[in-house]
């Protein structure tokens, strides 16, 4: 294993340390870096508030600041954070207007959001994430994972809560956005957990992971590798298979690097995904490109599908400031 460590057991508060410090115009580190918060909160607006495993930067703690989340939780590296660090955050940042909890569908992230959430005395609410195609049941999971799709929720509903939008308004656009949300990856190969040291899976230099989850969790199937349009054309048929007649209309399409792929193979993996969809009568009315979902370094990449109506392409356009997204500010 070659990583710029220092010792396994402290990575994520060095990573923490460095990272509120590269943007502590956005985003401000919690007491004993239990959840990082806006640097400027806005009280009287209903806050957002995610999280989940480390490991998947610039998801959630890069999504932080206007236009995005009040604040997040980060967990150990792809392990959930506990029902304290959300009612610390919670307590950060929300005020009578309540919170939103953006919750990816893992065991153990819905357990811990569920708990948090009967405990505050402010009204509270969650949306589910659980866009991925592949597998209906996984490792982590009953019922479908909360994938890369999860930014699009988070972009959509931070929008709305930026102008004011009230919490049973929010939860309803949220799971309206995640209903029309379709995603599915494929990984090249495995990532590396730094207290493990070693990777997660095997696969053959001639063999990838079609429908591979965020943690290294196996997909449909081993299968060879192939060229990129026979790879991109059998992910883009699985997410028109799922949207059924549902597929067509303006959508947002977001090519998501899992962390060692780089940008040059991205964009070329949007530019075939992009014909497929259009030739399928889809109008790609958005887009973005890059690793915002990512699983530590595993190489290999996720298409993600949004059909998007009137509103969601209006809070997408909408001005943010985060880490990672910045745009009409």
């Amino acid at each position: 294993m070659k990583k710029f460590i220092n010792d396994p057991a402290s990575v994520l508060a060095e990573s923490l340390d460095g990272f509120a410090a590269a943007h502590s115009g956005i985003v401000t580190l919690g007491e004993d870096r239990l959840y990082v918060r806006r640097a400027r909160p806005n009280p009287g607006k209903v806050a957002l508030i995610s999280g989940g495993g480390s490991g998947h930067e610039p998801l959630h703690a890069g999504l932080v600041g206007h236009g995005m989340l009040d604040a997040a939780c980060p967990g150990q590296v792809f392990t959930s954070p506990t029902p304290d660090q959300m009612l610390a955050a919670a307590r950060a940042v929300a005020g009578e207007a309540g919170v939103l909890f953006i919750v990816k569908n893992y065991e153990g992230d819905v357990m811990n959001f569920d708990m948090a959430r009967e405990m505050l005395d402010i009204p509270a609410a969650a949306v589910t994430t659980d866009d991925d195609v592949a597998v209906e049941t996984s490792t982590y999971s009953t019922g479908r994972r909360g994938v890369a799709g999860t930014l699009i929720v988070e972009k959509v509903v931070g929008a709305a809560a930026e102008l004011g939008h009230g919490l049973e308004s929010l939860r309803a656009l949220g799971e309206r956005t995640n209903r029309a949300t379709r995603s599915i990856g494929v990984a090249l190969t495995s990532c590396t957990v730094p207290a493990a040291g070693k990777p997660t899976f095997e696969v053959g230099e001639d063999e990838l992971e079609f429908g591979v989850g965020i943690h290294g969790e196996p997909g449909r199937r081993r299968r060879a590798m192939a060229k990129a349009d026979e790879m991109v054309g059998e992910m883009v048929a699985a997410i028109l298979a799922d949207l059924g007649t549902a597929a067509k209309g303006e959508a947002i399409l977001l090519v998501n690097g899992f962390g060692a792929t780089p940008a040059m193979e991205l964009y070329l993996v949007h530019g075939i995904a992009r014909r497929l969809l259009e030739s399928h009568g889809i109008s790609v009315a958005r887009s973005l490109v890059g690793s915002y979902v990512t699983s530590l370094d595993m190489a290999g990449c996720s298409v993600t599908l949004t059909l998007a109506d009137a509103e969601m392409l209006a809070m997408w356009d909408a001005p943010v400031h985060t880490p990672a997204l910045r745009w009409g500010m």
